[in-house]
């Protein structure tokens, strides 16, 4: 019995919930950068090295180790600050992923939050998974 309960532990530390706006769960990251829609269904993969891939393992960006994100044809798209602040191609800010997982648009509402994950992860997960 005190096997399966470290062993829930371990997997529930290990995935971290993806909520929207009404605190209701629309996904999940996982720990290896999984991503899982509420069906828990893999929709895509943030990769150790930023690359970032769609259901099919077909790479459709990537996040260089500055934050600029690239397209799939490695043309720059935006760029994820060091503060969480999410800017697209023209510098405008479209969002921002606090210190607590909070992630705004670019009107400062909040769309949503994943704590518990690196910025730029929450900041994929919501600008290229879920469409809010």
């Amino acid at each position: 019995m005190k096997s399966y309960l470290i062993i829930i532990l371990i997997i529930t530390t290990m995935t971290q919930i993806v909520r929207d706006s009404n605190n209701a769960q629309i996904g999940s990251i996982q720990s290896d950068g999984t991503v899982r829609d509420r069906s828990n269904a893999q929709i895509g993969k943030i990769e150790s090295d930023g690359t970032i891939r769609n259901r099919s393992n077909s790479q459709i960006g990537k996040v260089e180790s500055d934050g600029t994100v690239r397209n799939r044809s490695n043309a720059q798209i935006g760029k994820i600050e060091s503060d969480g602040t999410v800017r697209d191609r023209s510098n405008s800010q479209i969002g921002k992923v606090e210190s607590n997982g909070t992630v705004r648009d670019r009107n400062n509402s909040q769309i949503g939050s994943a704590s518990g994950v690196k910025k730029e992860w929450a900041a994929v997960a919501f600008f290229f998974f879920f469409d809010l």
